[in-house]
């Protein structure tokens, strides 16, 4: 292979020899970060911080070592994206364990989460406890990234695939929550029967079927199409979503959903469909973009 005939075991390869060797070779394979993606993968082979590469430059690499980093680098020479190469990915300063099974959690999302921790610091003033659910959860970033932020609270979180449900059990117990999770394998709301939520939180899938094709290789070829594909318009989910969650929600409980370019306002539209719902608002990325729309009963 490449990267084994490059990388021998029986030269000396320092830190910044493997750094230059290996931007070069992402820049070849179309890697849209090559510096970056470079620093990571070795820090991690390394079991190290990024910055210790800049004071450790001559730093030659132990056999063990060079034969990590050389499979870490083979995979995302392949376009695997760079979280599935080192099973883990940081969001909203914590991390999680991420498989194939999963979609790997966004910049984006954070303000989905940010957008529910201000309304449930709110009602917290007068709710003892808080109760929530995560509807599509994948890795459980979103359900967990909340209970770690907001004590007192507690969540259901489900997800279709068993193998994600897996993954965010697993989550759980790593960040310690275990006890205020419960996650369901299921439809939606379909585990939730009889339950009442403070709120609702979801990503869904919102990808139009028609645009997967032309998405990057890193996306289209490794994340599982079950978390992507929203159905022919994109909004096959916030149709089912807005149907049936507003019914779980207590007296002045909200929903709050990711949604995709373009999407909020048709979501925003379908949420004031559902009498519960009395009244919605949109919210901004810092990229400008309508990311969030919030439902709230009375």
């Amino acid at each position: 292979s490449e990267t084994g005939a490059l990388m021998t075991t029986h030269e000396v390869w320092t830190v910044q020899r493997l750094l230059t060797w290996t931007v070069d070779f992402f820049r070849q394979h179309d890697i849209e970060h090559p510096r970056l993606d470079a620093e990571v993968l070795l820090a991690s082979a390394l079991n190290k911080d990024r910055i210790y590469l800049y004071v450790h430059f001559d730093q030659p690499l132990e056999s063990d070592e060079l034969t990590r980093f050389r499979s870490y680098v083979r995979a995302r020479a392949a376009h695997v994206p760079l979280a599935y190469v080192l099973g883990r990915r940081e969001f909203m300063g914590l991390y999680f364990c991420v498989t194939r099974d999963t979609l790997i959690p966004r910049p984006d999302t954070e303000l989905l989460v940010q957008c529910a921790i201000d309304f449930l610091c709110v009602r917290a003033r007068t709710c003892a406890e808080l109760y929530i659910a995560d509807l599509g959860t994948g890795t459980g970033a979103v359900a967990l990234s909340l209970l770690h932020h907001m004590d007192g609270t507690k969540a259901d979180a489900v997800d279709l695939s068993p193998s994600a449900a897996d993954v965010a059990r697993e989550n759980a117990v790593h960040l310690g929550l275990t006890d205020r999770i419960s996650v369901y394998t299921g439809d939606l709301t379909a585990p939730l029967e009889g339950k009442r939520y403070d709120m609702i939180v979801s990503n869904p899938p919102y990808i139009p079927s028609a645009d997967i094709e032309s998405l990057m290789p890193e996306v289209r070829l490794y994340e599982p199409r079950l978390a992507l594909d929203g159905g022919a318009d994109g909004l096959s989910f916030y149709r089912r979503i807005m149907a049936e969650a507003p019914a779980f929600l207590k007296e002045g409980g909200a929903l709050a959903v990711e949604v995709g370019v373009g999407e909020a306002a048709a979501v925003a539209a379908l949420a004031r469909t559902h009498p519960r719902i009395v009244r919605t608002e949109i919210h901004k990325d810092l990229a400008g973009i309508e990311r969030v729309v919030m439902g709230f009963t009375v």
